[in-house]
């Protein structure tokens, strides 16, 4: 199950581990999601946000 951030959408994306022969393996990026207390009208409540999303300022932190 892909986990994604409640605010932007982000989910994991798919690339390649290249070794130094050029060797290419599937590998996997997974978005760094941290539980934040998160305002929501007057309440609070807990949402997976990506480290992004929090640096920016797109999500208003409880206390």
């Amino acid at each position: 199950m892909a986990r994604a951030c409640s605010i932007c959408g982000k989910t994991q994306q798919t690339g390649n581990n290249v070794s130094h022969a050029n060797n290419k393996t599937n590998r996997v990026f997974k978005p760094n999601l941290q539980t934040v207390k998160v305002m929501d009208g007057g309440s609070t409540k807990k949402a997976l946000v990506c480290t992004r999303c929090i640096r920016s300022g797109k999500v208003k932190k409880a206390i």
